[in-house]
């Protein structure tokens, strides 16, 4: 009688990806990437209205959240969980940071003063980019105190993403690893 329940011995590790799968996964990512750019800089989010904009980034957010738990149980089946991880970020974190970018953009263009100077699609991606990274160059700052709430809920958001998300990840990983062991 054998026992399954634990790793077996003679059990190899994880195979790893073949090229083709490497660049296929990132193929996917750069191109949901590039799509969701194309979008945003296509939209004209300078004419819609402050609330039109932040019912869509609430939307965004919910609409990420699941997208993020579609991923997270991809990863989990995954042969290649780590591979299916990094697709996972490249896809998710630009369309967070895009949600965020077209509010700002939304806020500048709908508020006079939201910030320091008027945003266009690139200043306004560019702003929420150093705002995620924490860089804070202080060119362009948020006035109002409208936009320095969005913006405080972008960091807490950013935290957000960077500790449980990396957490949900990586145990998405391990347990993968260890079902295949």
């Amino acid at each position: 009688m054998t026992d399954d329940t634990g790793p077996r011995l003679d059990s190899s590790p994880d195979p790893s990806p073949t090229a083709h799968n490497v660049v296929r996964a990132l193929l996917r990512a750069l191109a949901s990437s590039a799509i969701l750019v194309t979008i945003y800089y296509l939209l004209p989010l300078d004419r819609s209205s402050r609330w039109l904009a932040i019912t869509m980034l609430l939307i965004g957010l919910v609409l990420l959240t699941g997208l993020v738990t579609l991923q997270v149980r991809w990863i989990a089946a995954s042969p290649y969980p780590r591979l299916r991880a990094v697709e996972a970020l490249g896809t998710s974190i630009p369309l967070f940071l895009l949600l965020f970018a077209s509010t700002y953009l939304v806020l500048a263009s709908q508020t006079a003063g939201s910030f320091n100077e008027g945003l266009t699609h690139t200043r306004a991606l560019y702003f929420t980019v150093t705002v995620f990274a924490t860089v804070g160059f202080g060119d362009i700052t948020a006035t109002t105190d409208f936009a320095q709430l969005v913006v405080t809920g972008q960091m807490v958001i950013d935290i957000i993403i960077i500790g449980i998300g990396a957490r949900v990840i990586v145990g998405a990983i391990a347990r993968r690893r260890k079902h295949t062991e």
